[in-house]
């Protein structure tokens, strides 16, 4: 199989060929490495490869599985495999190697997948862009210098760049989503405690982090879904495994109640400016799924932003914090002295100034608008929303600069982090870090499901992905639909995977 030829399939079309030995596993692992190898230095997706390990993985995978040998790529954060790095983009933790694997590794290998390496994320996931001090920055792979988003900017830009059909992927504020639009794919962000996490991290950022994948297609997601779902032994939350995503799809939706809002409650407070072409690409999706039959309003989401922007920071900030602590006792480095960016240390600083109270308070809104959301989806199936403000940003249009840098690295200075709470340092903080993205945090505060969908591309041609979002724990019906506009859109025959070559030549 040559590599063009395996850029032509998603996940489950390559599982086929497997089955029916057409292509044998050792030939997917193998033409698998040669498109890594021969495109990464360009895209600069993958941070570190395991290709000898996965060679050795994929001769022992039983054909039989789901996806019976496919490639894939983990995420430098969370994914753990034991005895390998794993450094969530920091070079605090460039030494540091889990003993064991992580629940979602243990389940994507059960279902045959096979991992080639990790790939890129920014320093421990804060930021919507993956651009990371101590690695390589990854390329969009619609067009070379921009961004694929974060925080698994990596996982998409692997998927669009035809290095792997589907690449893993976690959420914690529209980190699957994000990415997705940016890079013309499907990402599912599945309801909150679908998936199993480590135990000893059950509750990431307070079970805002869902962990799932970014794909090529609707059942590819559908069926890893299938495999991976339902709580671990120690999870925070009783989600019994179900069954039955993938054999859903073929289904026609039925009518379905729809909303559909450019996302202003979420937006107006952080300044956000939406793009025009963020606006057609919604307006196409509510005519589409009208034509399509179903009944579609425009109504907003009946939530405070501005509230919620601020407890989504005020626990984001607790939890970097623990989570620097917790770096420290790992690799006997003291906390001053972690190898760090600015931006993490003035964030972990502030975050230490919280108190118990201000973090319950940020807490309880979470809840608030779950209940607001609950009664929304009385009336309404579903949430039609943007996933960003715009298309894809250049490479370090976001990342802060060196005077802004200058005065983080001030706010991490003992003394003066309560001292800028006090003064609105966190509103300060929401508009800068969200006012592009404001729009998919909603979904991991309330837990539900919600996805983005390539629906669109701007004048220039960068995709611009619609957000949809579920009732909570309907996520069967999410993946339903999505399929149904899949299958009226066919957005897979626009991937980019030979034009990045072409633009790298």
């Amino acid at each position: 199989m040559r590599v063009e030829e395996y850029q032509g399939f998603d996940a489950t079309g390559l599982s086929e060929l497997v089955r029916r030995g057409e292509v044998s596993r050792k030939e997917l692992c193998e033409v698998a490495i040669e498109a890594i190898e021969q495109r990464n230095p360009a895209l600069r997706a993958v941070v570190r490869t395991r290709f000898e390990q996965a060679r050795r993985e994929s001769r022992a995978v039983d054909q039989n599985t789901c996806f019976a040998g496919v490639p894939t790529l983990g995420k430098d954060l969370l994914m753990a495999i034991a005895g390998e790095p794993l450094a969530a983009g920091s070079a605090s933790l460039a030494g540091w190697r889990p003993l064991e694997d992580s629940p979602l590794i243990t389940r994507a290998r059960q279902a045959g997948l096979v991992v080639l390496g990790q790939t890129a994320t920014p320093e421990f996931g804060l930021m919507a862009i993956t651009e990371p001090k101590a690695f390589p920055h990854p390329h969009n792979p619609w067009r070379a210098g921009y961004s694929p988003g974060g925080s698994s900017g990596g996982a998409a830009a692997a998927v669009a760049g035809g290095l792997v059909p589907l690449a893993l992927a976690a959420d914690g504020g529209g980190s699957i989503r994000i990415p997705a639009s940016y890079c013309g794919l499907f990402g599912f962000k599945p309801t909150r405690g679908r998936t199993p996490l480590p135990p000893a991290q059950a509750e990431v950022w307070q079970g805002a982090v869902v962990e799932h994948a970014i794909t090529k297609s609707v059942r590819d997601s559908a069926a890893l879904l299938e495999h991976i779902n339902g709580s671990g032994p120690c999870g925070p939350y009783p989600v019994a495994r179900e069954t039955g995503y993938l054999a859903a799809l073929p289904s026609p939706s039925p009518r379905r109640r729809i909303a559909v809002s450019f996302g202003d409650p979420l937006s107006q407070s952080l300044g956000t400016r939406l793009d025009p072409e963020t606006r057609k690409a919604v307006e196409h999706a509510a005519k589409t799924l009208a034509d399509m039959g179903h009944e579609v309003s425009w109504c907003d989401p009946p939530v405070d932003g501005a509230r919620l922007a601020s407890s989504y920071l005020t626990l984001y900030l607790g939890q970097v914090a623990a989570d620097l602590e917790w770096v420290s006792r790992e690799t006997g480095v003291a906390l001053g002295r972690l190898d760090i960016e600015p931006a993490t240390r003035a964030i972990g600083r502030l975050g230490t100034k919280l108190s118990a109270r201000e973090y319950e308070r940020g807490r309880r809104e979470w809840f608030v608008a779950a209940e607001q959301m609950s009664a929304f989806h009385q009336r309404f199936d579903a949430l039609v929303m943007p996933v960003t403000a715009s298309s894809a940003p250049r490479i370090g249009e976001l990342y802060p600069s060196a005077t802004r840098e200058r005065l983080l690295t001030l706010l991490a200075v003992p003394g003066l982090s309560r001292l800028a709470l006090r003064a609105g340092a966190l509103k300060h903080l929401a508009a800068q870090a969200l006012a592009r993205t404001p729009f998919t945090q909603l979904a991991n505060l309330t837990g539900q499901p919600a996805m983005s969908l390539p629906l669109h591309r701007d004048a220039g041609g960068l995709p611009i992905g619609v957000q949809i979002v579920g009732r909570f724990g309907d996520d069967r019906a999410l993946l339903q639909l999505a399929h149904d506009l899949e299958e009226c859109e066919n957005w897979q025959r626009h991937l980019p995977c030979q034009a990045f070559s072409a633009q790298q030549a």
